[in-house]
Formats: structure tokens, sequence, C-alpha cells
């Protein structure tokens, strides 16, 4: 059989251990640990932090500028919105007085009209009540004669003789005054 070795064991003709653990060169590894670090931390802090500084310093100034420019137009929008109902406010008022204008002169033609409407309908019965009051008269006047012949003639039925004229008109006369 085959002999093995651990990892740990070194191998024939190797007898150094590995260079990072080998106490002998601590101090020189440590010292360029030092220089390195510096190296690193200068060119960090003069370089490449400035510019992500300079980087991150643009964002916020962009996203301020974005919020600002955002803001402004949420003004505007605002201030247009406003104008806007305004205007619609406006223009619904003046609506509603051009049709309150409108309204009232409708209403003042109509009252117009009425009144043309009735004084021709009051003359027409002005008229009326002449051509009315006309035959009535003549009616009336009728009326005496008819009544005046008609008494003669049931006088003359049940009496057998005429009554005269005068007598018939003058109790005619005397009915119709009662």
């Amino acid at each position: 059989m085959a002999t093995t070795t651990a990892h740990t064991e070194q191998p024939a003709g190797h007898k150094e251990p590995f260079p990072p653990f080998n106490s002998q060169t601590f101090a020189s590894q440590l010292f360029w640990l030092v220089i390195a670090f510096v190296l690193l931390y200068v060119l960090m802090s003069k370089l490449a932090l400035p510019r992500v500084s300079s980087v991150i310093d643009a964002r916020a100034k962009r996203i301020a500028d974005d919020l600002a420019a955002a803001q402004k137009a949420k003004t505007e929008s605002e201030e247009a919105v406003a104008a806007y109902e305004k205007a619609l406010a406006d223009a619904r008022a003046r609506a509603q007085a051009i049709a309150a204008e409108t309204r009232d002169k409708n209403a003042a033609e109509a009252e117009r009209d009425r009144k043309v409407l009735e004084e021709q309908l009051n003359g027409r019965l002005a008229k009326a009540e002449e051509v009315i009051k006309a035959t009535k008269t003549a009616a009336m006047a009728n009326v005496g004669g008819i009544a005046a012949d008609t008494a003669k003639a049931i006088v003359a039925q049940l009496v057998g003789t005429a009554p005269s004229d005068q007598a018939v008109a003058a109790a005619v006369d005397e009915a119709l005054k009662r």
C-alpha cells in the first residue's frame, strides 16, 4: 500500500512554512500593509471619493431642481384650475344673466301682447255690449207693444169687447214699472 501524507505535513524538501504565516516576515508584511493602506487611503480620499461626492451632490441638486420644477408645475396647474373655475363661474353667471334678461324680455313682450289683446277684446266686448243693449232696448220697446197687443186680445176674449189702445197702454206701462 501507498503511504499518504496530510495537508499540514510539509512535502519532502520543503522546510519553510506558508509565507504569510512565517513569523520572520511579519515586520515587512506589516510595513507594506501600512504603505498600501496609506496609499489606498490617499487615492480614495483625493480621487475616488470627491468624484463620488460630486456625483451624489449632482444627483441631489437634480432631484431638488426636479422637485422645485414639479412644485412650480403644480402651482401653475392649481392657478390654471382656479382660473378655469373662475371663468366657468363667470360664464355661468353670464348665462344666468342672459337667461334672466331673456326671460324678462319675453315676459314684458308677453305682457305687452296680453294688453294689446285685452284692449282688442275689451273693444269687441264694448261693441257686443252696445249691440246687446240696442237689441235689448229694441226688444223692450217691442215688449210693451207685444204686451199691449196681448193684453188687448185677452181682454177682448174675456169680456167680448176690445178696450181702447190708451187704456191698454196705461195698464201695460203701470205693470212694467213694477
